[in-house]
Parts: C-alpha cells; sequence; structure tokens
C-alpha cells in the first residue's frame, strides 16, 4: 500500500469517527448520562458491533467526546484569556465562558462529569473519578501553565501556577455544578462573587516580563 493510499484511507477514518462522535453528541444532548451505545448507534445508522470497534466500549466513547468538549472548552477559555480588556475584565470573561458552556449544554455537561447518574440498564456504569478526574487535571495544568507563563510570580513559580491552576479549576467546577443544579442566582452574579474571591492575589502580582500578560 502506498503513502498516498494510506492518507486517504485515515482520512476516511478520521471522517467516519467524526460522523460517530457527532452522532453521539446529538444522543447526549437528548439523554444526557442515559445516553445508551444502542441509541448512539441507531443514530449512527449503525450497529452496535460497529460503534465498538471504532471506540471500543462506552468508556473509549467517553474519552473520546471528553477530549472533543473539552479542546473547545479550552479553546473559548484562551481566547476569553487574551481578549483587549482589563485583566479584573478578562478574569470575569473567563469565569463566564465556562459557566455560559455548562448553562448552554446541561445535558451534555451531566454525561461528561456526572457519568454515573441513570445510567442506562445493561451497560457497566462509570466511576465518576475515574472518569471525570482527568479532565479537570487537564484543564488545571493548562491554566497553571498559562499562570506561569504571564504572571511573575516570584521564587518557585512553576509549582505555585500549577497550584493556582487546579485550585481555580476546582473553584469553578465545584461551584459550577452547585450553581448548574440549584440556580441560586444569575450567572453574572456568580461570575463577580467568584471573580471577588480571587482579585485581591491576581490584583497585586506582575506581569512576567516578556510575557503575554494576564
Amino acid at each position: 500500500m502506498d503513502t498516498t493510499q494510506r492518507t486517504d484511507q485515515q482520512r476516511s477514518a478520521d471522517r467516519r469517527r467524526r460522523e460517530l462522535l457527532e452522532a453521539a453528541d446529538r444522543v447526549v444532548l437528548r439523554d444526557g448520562p442515559q445516553a445508551s451505545m444502542n441509541a448512539i448507534a441507531a443514530e449512527a445508522g449503525i450497529t452496535k458491533p460497529i460503534l465498538y470497534r471504532h471506540f471500543g466500549d462506552k468508556g473509549g466513547l467517553y474519552a473520546a467526546l471528553a477530549k472533543r468538549h473539552t479542546d473547545a472548552l479550552l479553546d473559548s477559555l484562551r481566547a476569553a484569556l487574551d481578549a483587549p480588556a482589563e485583566r479584573r475584565e478578562r478574569v470575569e470573561a473567563t469565569l463566564d465562558t465556562y459557566l455560559a458552556a455548562i448553562e448552554a449544554r446541561p445535558q451534555v455537561y451531566r454525561f461528561l462529569m456526572h457519568p454515573a447518574e441513570g445510567g442506562p440498564v445493561g451497560e457497566q456504569g462509570f466511576d465518576v473519578g475515574k472518569h471525570s478526574a482527568p479532565l479537570l487535571r487537564r484543564m488545571g495544568e493548562e491554566l497553571g501553565q498559562v499562570i506561569e507563563e504571564r504572571l511573575d510570580l516570584g521564587p518557585g513559580s512553576q509549582l505555585l501556577a500549577r497550584v493556582w491552576g487546579h485550585g481555580i479549576v476546582g473553584m469553578m467546577y465545584a461551584a459550577g455544578d452547585w450553581w448548574l443544579g440549584e440556580r441560586p442566582c444569575p450567572r453574572a452574579e456568580l461570575v463577580r462573587s467568584l471573580a471577588d474571591l480571587l482579585w485581591g492575589r491576581l490584583a497585586a502580582v506582575g506581569d512576567k516580563v516578556g510575557g503575554p500578560g494576564f
């Protein structure tokens, strides 16, 4: 098999995988954590064994969907951090971007972060920590890297940036999860309150010399 033929086959496989993930997305938007492999296969117009061939099992499909949505969310968060605005405005915009994303697609959020809730009968449930914790760790590491690149945290800056990154992500996740479930206040009010909590230290620290600024 020549290189061109292998490349064409890979493109076809990648395209088919995207189509299957889009079908899975439609089912998750409708059913949330109750989305089943049978329903996803039916939405895609294939049999369940074919779906298993592409993703292995529901855990493999979950991991692929998680990467797809986490990539999109991180792109949006980076755009908010890079916006031409004062630091406080960008902090609020970044918090709002996260909360707006989970508010816009709550069923997707619940599927990714609470996959054990209401799972379909006959399908193995998820260990929530095993499946959702890597998403939060990835976001924490990415935010920690952004902080380390942009803020002058002094000695031990790399470790401190990681502490801040994981701490901020943990705060966003816990507060957002509570807010999405109870809706105790408007989103803008939650954003302002969380920004107030972060602002003291973020306001005091300077930008790293030669960095893109925070």
